[in-house]
């Protein structure tokens, strides 16, 4: 299935439809949180709204007193002509210098507000994101995450700021004027409003198919992302296998598509505005055409006629900007929807509310002197710490398509156990497991007697250490990717690098531990990572080490000085080492031998060679093959 299709697919039956009113309702939260603002923005709406609706008031009030028409106020007509003047004309000005300065000081506060609802709603759907089981990514293409952490919460900000605000201020605009002109003559005000209910009716209408062509152009931006990162990330493959013209034409095709809804987009919007124009122009026509009658009846003056033709123009003015700010509102929609399905998305693996941080301490001491205590082994009593069983276990991926079947054994502490088995046997889901990326869909996992569902996940993830195959580094100086944010000293991460022999590789680096490495560390070589991922696993010093292939990216030399540094790594702790090499595991305490999810062998090298099973099978293969 291509991006495109599971995209398709997953927009079709993963979208649940909101009403708008529900949708702008989950962003009040944050709009609580900047209260002050908020509040301050909509108290402005008063003095805006009045200083723009009574300025057509005021140039009517001017030629109705240059003409002497009885519509002037009493007290201008009292005096003379040029005072009189000077006093609309002063009205005028404070009118005109009020709107503008207070216009402009809302317009800083309602980006301001837009700007802090962007930023509290990216961080919590970073936390949010970063907190979701593994189950999640396997299902979910990276570039539609980042689209719509990135692209749809940037458009959120302005649903609030620019959209509701800005609607708030012109229906508050439309209102006041519309409140002076029944005042001034009720026929024309009549008039005019009969022209504004069906250009709104059809501006609503409009504006829905706008968003069903917008969000269709936000799930195609999501597909070109997830494309582009694909590529960008497989450019070996996609150059090793000249891919290059397929390829493009696979983007070329959803960037058709992404282009075709986009210019839907473009020509509702388009198709707003000129209709908002034309009506517009209507209006005035309307309003000067009656009020010609009225004025030929003397049923109006002058001066209340350009009132009136002021205002017509005024008040589809605050209906265009309406128009524009519901287009992106309707967009902001689009992405409330899009970025609430993530936010909607279950987190799965929680800590129990009545756990506490003692959990484990409570059995053994707090777990940082136990760990104390590891650095200075006394090899002559056993272990106590480490021991880890799986009580009837089994899990699935999806459904009831099982990967791991009724799984249940007992390591003890200190053991070294290693997996073997044929790819999809279920060696890395038991890691998984036990690591409680996912949980089991039946039975339980205990670690020292403690279900580790009832162990907080920072406590169980620092009781245990895991060596993946391939070693993944931030972008960041050496020291920052072993120490990864907690709160080693550089003489911890030092010694931690002498502990693991890899101390003169990374002396050896240009600035040494202060030397930057970029994102996945493309600047070094694959072993020089799995290196540096040794490192973060003593300088933690586990009661549990888990092994996955960590040796496979290493030459033969390196190999044997970091197995060195491993062997002394791997005293008194319980191990669990995946291994394909069979050769690299003869020494363990005991093979477990997995055969599609269920264990089907363990013991000894030895004991499982005589067995003649599986495991000899595999062994006698690997030592034809070499």
């Amino acid at each position: 299935m291509s991006i495109y299709q599971f995209l398709k697919k997953s927009y079709t039956q993963d979208r649940r439809p909101e009403n708008d009113w529900r949708l702008f309702l989950r962003l009040v939260p944050y709009a609580r949180r900047s209260g002050r603002l908020l509040t301050l923005s909509l108290c402005l709406l008063i003095p805006i709204a009045l200083a723009n609706a009574v300025q057509p008031l005021l140039i009517g009030q001017v030629i109705s007193l240059i003409r002497h028409e009885p519509s002037a106020y009493e007290f201008l007509r009292n005096r003379p002509l040029s005072e009189g003047l000077n006093i609309l004309e002063g009205l005028l000005v404070i009118a005109i210098a009020i709107g503008l300065i207070l216009t402009g000081l809302q317009g800083y506060i309602v980006q301001k507000l837009g700007q802090q609802i962007t930023a509290a709603i990216r961080q919590d759907l970073f936390q949010h994101v970063t907190s979701l089981a593994v189950r999640f990514f396997d299902r979910t293409p990276v570039g539609k995450l980042i689209t719509r952490i990135t692209s749809d919460v940037e458009v959120l900000g302005d649903v609030f700021s620019t959209g509701a605000i800005g609607i708030v201020s012109d229906l508050f605009l439309m209102l006041v004027t519309l409140s002076l002109m029944f005042s001034i003559q009720w026929q024309l005000a009549c008039l005019l409003l009969l022209m504004l209910l069906p250009i709104s009716w059809v501006i609503v209408y409009i504006q829905k198919q706008y968003r069903k062509a917008n969000y269709k152009g936000r799930e195609e931006l999501s597909i070109l992302n997830s494309q582009l990162q694909e590529n960008v990330l497989g450019i070996n493959v996609v150059q090793l296998f000249r891919r290059e013209k397929f390829n493009a034409e696979l983007f070329r095709a959803t960037n058709s598509r992404y282009t075709q809804q986009m210019d839907k987009t473009i020509f509702y919007d388009s198709f707003v505005s000129a209709t908002l124009e034309w009506i517009g122009l209507i209006a005035i026509a309307s309003v000067l055409c009656v009020g010609g009658l009225l004025l030929w009846e003397k049923n109006l003056t002058f001066g209340t006629l350009s009132t009136f033709v002021l205002y017509a123009q005024r008040l589809f003015d605050p209906l265009r900007a309406f128009a524009e700010k519901f287009t992106v509102i309707q967009a902001g929609f689009t992405a409330i929807e899009r970025v609430g399905d993530i936010l909607d998305e279950p987190i799965e693996i929680r800590d129990r509310a009545n756990v506490r941080f003692s959990i484990f301490d409570a059995k053994f001491g707090y777990i940082d002197e136990i760990v104390a205590n590891l650095e200075s082994p006394d090899l002559t009593s056993p272990p106590e710490l480490g021991e880890i069983r799986f009580d009837h276990v089994w899990f699935a991926y999806k459904n009831d398509d099982y990967v791991i079947k009724d799984l249940d054994f007992t390591i003890h502490p200190g053991e070294k156990i290693a997996l073997v088995g044929p790819t999809g046997a279920g060696k890395t889901s038991i890691i998984r497991l036990l690591c409680r990326l996912y949980e089991p869909t039946q039975g339980r996992i205990l670690i020292d007697g403690v279900d580790i569902r009832e162990v907080p996940q920072a406590e169980l993830r620092r009781y245990m250490a895991v060596i993946l195959q391939e070693g993944f580094l931030f972008a960041g100086d050496v020291k920052s990717n072993i120490s990864l944010g907690d709160g080693y000293t550089v003489e911890q991460i030092q010694q931690a690098a002498e502990q693991t022999n890899i101390a003169q590789f990374i002396e050896e680096l240009p600035q040494g531990y202060d030397t930057q490495l970029r994102e996945r560390g493309t600047n070094i070589s694959s072993g020089q990572k799995q290196l540096l991922a040794f490192a973060r696993a003593a300088i933690r010093n586990p009661q549990i080490l888990v092994l996955d292939e960590a040796t496979a990216s290493l030459d033969v030399g390196t190999e044997a000085l970091v197995q060195e540094a491993l062997n002394q790594l791997l005293l008194r702790r319980t191990a669990i080492i995946i291994a394909h090499r069979l050769s690299t595991i003869r020494n363990v305490d005991r093979i477990f031998v997995l055969k599609r999810g269920e264990l089907i062998e363990q013991g000894s090298h030895d004991q499982l060679l005589q067995q003649g099973g599986l495991y000899a099978t595999l062994h006698n293969l690997q030592m034809l093959g070499s």
